[in-house]
Protein backbone atom coordinates (compact mmCIF):
# COMPACT_ATOMS: atom_id res chain seq x y z
CA UNK A 1 0.00 0.00 0.00
CA UNK A 2 1.22 3.53 -0.45
CA UNK A 3 0.11 6.26 0.90
CA UNK A 4 0.39 10.57 0.27
CA UNK A 5 1.28 13.14 2.90
CA UNK A 6 1.90 16.82 2.02
CA UNK A 7 4.33 16.78 -1.03
CA UNK A 8 6.11 13.37 -0.39
CA UNK A 9 4.63 10.11 -0.70
CA UNK A 10 5.17 7.17 1.83
CA UNK A 11 5.31 2.83 0.99
CA UNK A 12 5.15 0.29 2.79
CA UNK A 13 8.57 -1.52 2.49
CA UNK A 14 10.34 -3.66 5.09
CA UNK A 15 8.25 -2.86 7.72
CA UNK A 16 8.80 0.74 7.50
CA UNK A 17 6.27 3.80 6.38
CA UNK A 18 9.51 4.41 3.73
CA UNK A 19 9.45 8.36 2.89
CA UNK A 20 10.37 9.53 -0.97
CA UNK A 21 9.58 12.63 -2.91
CA UNK A 22 9.16 12.65 -6.95
CA UNK A 23 9.97 15.35 -8.74
CA UNK A 24 10.25 16.06 -12.40
CA UNK A 25 9.92 14.06 -15.36
CA UNK A 26 12.37 11.13 -17.43
CA UNK A 27 14.55 8.87 -16.40
CA UNK A 28 14.62 8.20 -12.97
CA UNK A 29 17.58 9.24 -10.57
CA UNK A 30 17.92 7.62 -6.82
CA UNK A 31 18.73 10.46 -4.43
CA UNK A 32 20.10 8.60 -1.58
CA UNK A 33 21.45 11.17 1.66
CA UNK A 34 23.69 10.49 4.15
CA UNK A 35 25.20 11.21 8.20
CA UNK A 36 21.96 12.30 9.41
CA UNK A 37 20.21 14.49 6.80
CA UNK A 38 17.14 14.11 5.24
CA UNK A 39 16.16 15.16 1.65
CA UNK A 40 16.04 18.80 2.58
CA UNK A 41 19.62 18.67 3.99
CA UNK A 42 20.88 16.43 2.19
CA UNK A 43 19.67 17.72 -1.62
CA UNK A 44 17.29 20.86 -1.08
CA UNK A 45 19.33 22.83 -3.27
CA UNK A 46 20.16 20.22 -5.68
CA UNK A 47 17.04 18.76 -6.31
CA UNK A 48 15.05 21.20 -8.37
CA UNK A 49 18.19 21.97 -10.56
CA UNK A 50 18.62 17.76 -11.12
CA UNK A 51 14.88 17.69 -12.19
CA UNK A 52 14.31 19.83 -14.68
CA UNK A 53 15.35 16.82 -17.31
CA UNK A 54 15.24 14.01 -14.95
CA UNK A 55 12.29 11.94 -12.43
CA UNK A 56 14.37 12.60 -8.90
CA UNK A 57 13.76 10.27 -6.52
CA UNK A 58 14.48 11.33 -2.84
CA UNK A 59 14.52 8.84 -0.61
CA UNK A 60 14.57 9.03 3.46
CA UNK A 61 16.36 5.95 4.98
CA UNK A 62 14.94 3.95 7.96
CA UNK A 63 15.00 6.64 11.09
CA UNK A 64 15.42 9.56 8.95
CA UNK A 65 13.47 12.41 8.64
CA UNK A 66 10.15 11.71 7.93
CA UNK A 67 10.83 7.72 8.10
CA UNK A 68 10.28 6.19 11.39
CA UNK A 69 12.75 4.45 13.07
CA UNK A 70 11.86 0.71 13.66
CA UNK A 71 13.93 0.14 16.98
CA UNK A 72 15.09 -3.10 17.39
CA UNK A 73 16.51 -2.94 14.17
CA UNK A 74 20.10 -1.13 13.93
CA UNK A 75 21.62 0.69 10.95
CA UNK A 76 23.53 -0.99 8.37
CA UNK A 77 24.57 -0.49 4.39
CA UNK A 78 23.15 -3.68 3.92
CA UNK A 79 19.70 -2.70 5.18
CA UNK A 80 19.79 0.13 3.88
CA UNK A 81 19.81 -0.91 0.71
CA UNK A 82 17.25 -4.00 1.23
CA UNK A 83 14.90 -1.08 1.79
CA UNK A 84 15.76 0.99 -1.13
CA UNK A 85 15.19 -2.25 -3.93
CA UNK A 86 12.32 -3.28 -2.27
CA UNK A 87 10.87 1.09 -2.67
CA UNK A 88 12.02 0.44 -6.41
CA UNK A 89 9.69 -2.57 -6.66
CA UNK A 90 6.86 -0.79 -5.08
CA UNK A 91 7.57 1.79 -7.59
CA UNK A 92 7.79 -0.85 -10.49
CA UNK A 93 11.07 0.37 -11.47
CA UNK A 94 13.51 -2.08 -13.26
CA UNK A 95 16.73 0.40 -13.76
CA UNK A 96 17.87 3.79 -12.33
CA UNK A 97 20.75 5.92 -12.18
CA UNK A 98 21.93 6.20 -8.02
CA UNK A 99 23.46 9.47 -6.64
CA UNK A 100 24.44 8.42 -3.15
CA UNK A 101 25.94 11.27 -0.74
CA UNK A 102 28.25 9.96 2.16
CA UNK A 103 26.19 7.19 4.17
CA UNK A 104 24.31 7.07 0.55
CA UNK A 105 27.31 6.49 -1.54
CA UNK A 106 27.74 3.55 0.67
CA UNK A 107 24.25 2.34 0.10
CA UNK A 108 24.49 2.59 -3.64
CA UNK A 109 27.31 0.92 -3.90
CA UNK A 110 25.81 -2.27 -1.85
CA UNK A 111 22.98 -1.75 -4.55
CA UNK A 112 25.64 -2.51 -7.45
CA UNK A 113 27.30 -5.27 -6.06
CA UNK A 114 24.39 -7.27 -5.02
CA UNK A 115 21.80 -6.03 -8.05
CA UNK A 116 23.75 -4.54 -10.92
CA UNK A 117 20.80 -5.10 -13.34
CA UNK A 118 19.17 -2.18 -10.94
CA UNK A 119 21.88 0.47 -11.31
CA UNK A 120 22.56 2.61 -14.57
CA UNK A 121 25.23 5.04 -13.64
CA UNK A 122 26.51 5.94 -10.46
CA UNK A 123 27.25 9.49 -8.44
CA UNK A 124 29.19 8.44 -5.49
CA UNK A 125 30.08 12.04 -3.34
CA UNK A 126 31.88 11.35 -0.35
CA UNK A 127 31.65 8.27 0.08
CA UNK A 128 33.97 5.38 1.42
CA UNK A 129 34.09 1.52 1.03
CA UNK A 130 36.31 0.99 3.67
CA UNK A 131 36.65 2.26 6.82
CA UNK A 132 40.61 3.51 6.04
CA UNK A 133 39.73 5.89 3.87
CA UNK A 134 38.06 8.02 6.38
CA UNK A 135 40.20 11.00 7.46
CA UNK A 136 41.93 10.14 10.75
CA UNK A 137 40.27 13.45 12.96
CA UNK A 138 36.62 11.92 11.73
CA UNK A 139 36.27 10.78 15.37
CA UNK A 140 36.44 14.25 16.86
CA UNK A 141 33.24 15.20 14.11
CA UNK A 142 31.47 11.99 15.45
CA UNK A 143 31.69 13.39 19.22
CA UNK A 144 29.37 15.69 18.30
CA UNK A 145 26.43 13.22 17.19
CA UNK A 146 24.59 13.86 20.63
CA UNK A 147 21.70 16.14 21.03
CA UNK A 148 23.51 18.43 22.77
CA UNK A 149 26.41 18.86 20.34
CA UNK A 150 23.66 18.99 17.32
CA UNK A 151 21.60 21.69 19.16
CA UNK A 152 20.72 24.39 16.60
CA UNK A 153 21.60 22.64 13.42
CA UNK A 154 20.00 22.75 10.56
CA UNK A 155 19.97 18.96 10.87
CA UNK A 156 18.11 18.88 13.97
CA UNK A 157 15.82 21.29 12.68
CA UNK A 158 14.87 19.43 10.33
CA UNK A 159 14.36 16.31 11.90
CA UNK A 160 12.05 17.89 14.74
CA UNK A 161 10.42 19.57 12.30
CA UNK A 162 9.90 16.32 9.68
CA UNK A 163 10.08 13.19 11.77
CA UNK A 164 6.67 11.30 13.11
CA UNK A 165 8.10 11.01 16.47
CA UNK A 166 10.37 14.50 17.57
CA UNK A 167 11.10 13.35 20.57
CA UNK A 168 13.13 10.26 19.31
CA UNK A 169 15.96 12.36 18.15
CA UNK A 170 18.63 11.93 20.83
CA UNK A 171 18.28 7.91 20.30
CA UNK A 172 18.34 8.56 16.49
CA UNK A 173 22.05 9.96 16.76
CA UNK A 174 23.08 7.14 19.61
CA UNK A 175 21.72 4.69 16.61
CA UNK A 176 23.70 6.12 14.01
CA UNK A 177 26.72 6.67 16.27
CA UNK A 178 27.15 3.12 16.89
CA UNK A 179 26.21 2.13 12.87
CA UNK A 180 29.30 4.42 11.89
CA UNK A 181 31.98 2.53 14.28
CA UNK A 182 31.10 -0.43 12.87
CA UNK A 183 33.93 -1.84 10.57
CA UNK A 184 33.27 -1.16 7.19
CA UNK A 185 35.34 -3.49 4.67
CA UNK A 186 34.47 -4.25 1.22
CA UNK A 187 36.73 -5.50 -0.83
CA UNK A 188 38.01 -4.44 -3.70
CA UNK A 189 37.90 -7.20 -6.17
CA UNK A 190 33.72 -6.92 -5.11
CA UNK A 191 34.16 -3.13 -6.12
CA UNK A 192 36.14 -3.91 -9.15
CA UNK A 193 33.47 -6.15 -10.50
CA UNK A 194 30.47 -3.23 -10.62
CA UNK A 195 29.65 -2.24 -14.45
CA UNK A 196 28.23 0.82 -13.87
CA UNK A 197 29.58 4.34 -15.20
CA UNK A 198 30.63 5.83 -12.03
CA UNK A 199 31.13 9.16 -11.22
CA UNK A 200 33.46 9.80 -7.92
CA UNK A 201 32.88 13.30 -6.04
CA UNK A 202 34.69 14.54 -3.12
CA UNK A 203 35.70 17.50 -1.28
CA UNK A 204 39.44 18.76 -0.67
CA UNK A 205 38.32 18.93 2.84
CA UNK A 206 36.02 16.09 3.22
CA UNK A 207 35.60 13.03 5.79
CA UNK A 208 36.96 11.52 2.68
CA UNK A 209 40.62 10.99 1.92
CA UNK A 210 41.32 11.88 -1.68
CA UNK A 211 43.36 9.41 -1.90
CA UNK A 212 40.94 6.96 -1.09
CA UNK A 213 38.62 8.63 -3.82
CA UNK A 214 41.28 8.12 -6.38
CA UNK A 215 41.26 4.78 -5.41
CA UNK A 216 37.33 4.23 -5.79
CA UNK A 217 38.16 6.13 -8.66
CA UNK A 218 40.62 3.53 -10.33
CA UNK A 219 38.99 0.27 -8.74
CA UNK A 220 35.75 1.46 -10.51
CA UNK A 221 37.11 2.09 -14.33
CA UNK A 222 38.86 5.19 -14.12
CA UNK A 223 42.49 6.43 -14.77
CA UNK A 224 43.30 4.96 -18.52
CA UNK A 225 44.96 7.99 -20.83
CA UNK A 226 42.14 9.49 -22.29
CA UNK A 227 44.12 10.02 -25.61
CA UNK A 228 44.29 6.18 -25.60
CA UNK A 229 40.94 5.41 -24.43
CA UNK A 230 38.52 7.28 -22.49
CA UNK A 231 37.19 6.14 -18.97
CA UNK A 232 33.81 6.39 -18.96
CA UNK A 233 33.91 6.79 -14.71
CA UNK A 234 34.89 9.69 -13.96
CA UNK A 235 36.61 11.62 -10.52
CA UNK A 236 35.36 15.41 -9.28
CA UNK A 237 37.91 16.52 -6.17
CA UNK A 238 35.78 20.18 -5.41
CA UNK A 239 38.12 22.83 -4.17
CA UNK A 240 37.44 24.49 -1.25
CA UNK A 241 34.59 21.81 0.54
CA UNK A 242 34.12 20.19 3.71
CA UNK A 243 32.10 17.25 3.42
CA UNK A 244 28.45 18.69 5.12
CA UNK A 245 28.99 21.43 2.53
CA UNK A 246 29.37 19.11 -0.67
CA UNK A 247 25.56 19.17 -1.75
CA UNK A 248 25.55 22.72 -1.81
CA UNK A 249 28.21 23.30 -4.18
CA UNK A 250 25.38 23.76 -7.06
CA UNK A 251 27.52 24.93 -9.40
CA UNK A 252 29.97 22.76 -9.42
CA UNK A 253 28.08 19.85 -9.52
CA UNK A 254 25.57 20.81 -12.24
CA UNK A 255 28.65 21.43 -14.16
CA UNK A 256 29.94 18.00 -13.98
CA UNK A 257 26.66 15.79 -13.23
CA UNK A 258 24.55 16.38 -16.12
CA UNK A 259 27.18 15.51 -18.72
CA UNK A 260 27.89 12.70 -17.11
CA UNK A 261 24.51 11.09 -16.80
CA UNK A 262 24.04 11.70 -20.71
CA UNK A 263 27.70 10.51 -21.60
CA UNK A 264 27.96 6.87 -22.76
CA UNK A 265 28.09 3.46 -20.70
CA UNK A 266 30.50 0.63 -21.05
Amino acid sequence: MMTVENQGRYADVNGLKMYYEVHGQGRPLLLLPGAVSGVSTAFGSLTPLLAADRQVIAVEFQGYGHTADIPERPLSYEQLADDVMALLRVLHITEADFFGYSTGAGVALQIAMRQPGLVGKLILASGTFNSSGRHPALAGLESLLTAEGMKGTPYEAEYLRTAPRPEDWPRHLEKVTIFNKRAQAWSADDIRKIQAPALIIAGDADIVQPEHAVELFRLLGGGSLGELSMPVSQLAILPGTMHTALTTKTALLMAIIPGFLKGGTR
